[in-house]
């Protein structure tokens, strides 16, 4: 009768912790798909935010851009020999403003604003030979409002890049680079200035003392 009562625990213990080792199988399954979750979710927050900069900078860049014609228009008057110049501003401008706002745009954005900078900047330093255009109201308020939205843009800039930063080291570091390659998170790319001199948002009114 005593074997018979201990084959009767032994089974019941036997069952018990079949059940125990289920239930933490499901608990362990359950907080690896909870950090899964979160992880995914997370990349997600952080895209986003990319998303969000990015599209503060695609603002102020269209505002540079509804300015450009204004200030080519005046400088067409005075700045003869400038003619080329004034062109290739003008065709980039066009070519900036085909493109969409969508992320999959960011790195052409990104190249054709970095052109149209350093071509603005030109034509800044060579209105130095244009006294009667330095001192024009028009222009002197447009440039105005030009190095206001250069300051916006560099703020914008900057927002950006930390968003991107944030991304792209999520996307490399593990685990949640594994849920990054799964789910296709990709890195994004930097606004970078390649210019030493273009690092800082042009500043009109060096150009207007």
């Amino acid at each position: 009768m005593d074997n018979i009562v201990n084959g009767k625990q032994f089974a019941e213990n036997l069952g018990g912790s079949g059940m125990s080792t289920g239930t933490i199988s499901l608990i362990v399954i359950g907080i690896i798909l909870l950090i899964i979750i979160m992880m995914y979710n997370s990349l997600v927050s952080k895209r986003n935010k990319v998303k969000e900069a990015f599209a503060s900078i695609d603002v102020q860049l269209k505002k540079r851009y509804d300015l450009i014609p204004n200030i080519l228009t005046i400088a067409n008057k005075f700045m003869e020999h400038e003619r080329s110049l004034l062109e290739n501003i003008t065709a980039l401008r066009a070519q900036a403003l085909k493109l969409d706002s969508s992320l999959g745009s960011i790195e052409g954005k990104l190249k054709l604003d970095g052109e149209i900078q350093r071509q603005m900047g030109q034509l800044m330093v060579n209105m130095e030979n244009y006294p009667q255009l330095k001192s024009d109201q028009t222009m002197l308020q447009s440039m105005q409002t030009y190095n206001e939205v250069e300051e916006h843009i560099a703020a914008a800039r900057r927002f950006y890049n930390a968003a991107v930063l944030d991304l792209n080291n999520a996307t490399e570091l593990f685990p949640s680079s594994i849920i990054a390659t799964i789910f296709n998170f990709k890195q994004m790319p930097f606004f970078k200035v390649e210019d030493e001199k273009e690092r800082q948002a042009i500043n009109a009114q060096e150009f207007f003392k």
